[in-house]
């Protein structure tokens, strides 16, 4: 019994290297997109995007949101099962583009999400960008092959599409 318990710990112990050498050998930064199309213009989807106060009502991972200035001089601050990340809205264009960053430096990770809204036949074609950044090197590993790198963005999407019909 107890050789068994010693190949398993050791066993344990060799994969938690192996994912950290893994993941240390990735790259920090990466990126990220998808495009939708969207039967409402610019105007209504940027008005949905940047009313953040509402994102709680559509948003399936977001439990409240709490937001200080306006424009391009928004702090938004999201609630979730995973605790609370703060943007800073850095780019604020009605209704084509929208850019925030987290701000917290003391996350394991950062980087923006770029929102370009483009008309199309009486719609808008939508493009989500991240340019994330994953510091710590286990949260790495998992991002890029466990969870995706798209994973969140396809959840906002999927949201998103959802609030809009």
């Amino acid at each position: 019994m107890l050789r068994w318990t010693l190949y398993v710990v050791a066993g344990a112990i060799l994969l938690f290297l192996l994912v950290a050498i893994a993941g240390y050998m990735l790259p920090v930064a990466h990126h990220a997109s998808r495009t939708v199309r969207l039967s409402r213009p610019p105007p209504d989807v940027f008005g949905v995007i940047s009313d953040f106060e509402r994102h709680a009502e559509w948003r399936s991972d977001v439990q409240r949101v709490t937001v200080t200035g306006a424009g391009s001089a928004a702090l938004v601050r999201e609630e979730s099962s995973e605790g609370v990340i703060p943007f800073r809205v850095e780019v604020f264009e009605p209704p084509a583009r929208l850019r925030m960053r987290i701000e917290d430096p003391s996350l394991p990770f950062g980087g923006t999400w770029t929102y370009t809204l483009m008309p199309i036949d009486g719609g808008t074609e939508l493009t989500l960008a991240e340019d994330g950044e994953v510091y710590n090197p286990i949260f790495r590993f998992m991002s890029r092959f466990v969870f995706g790198h798209h994973a969140t963005i396809d959840r906002y999407l999927a949201d998103l599409e959802r609030r809009l019909d």
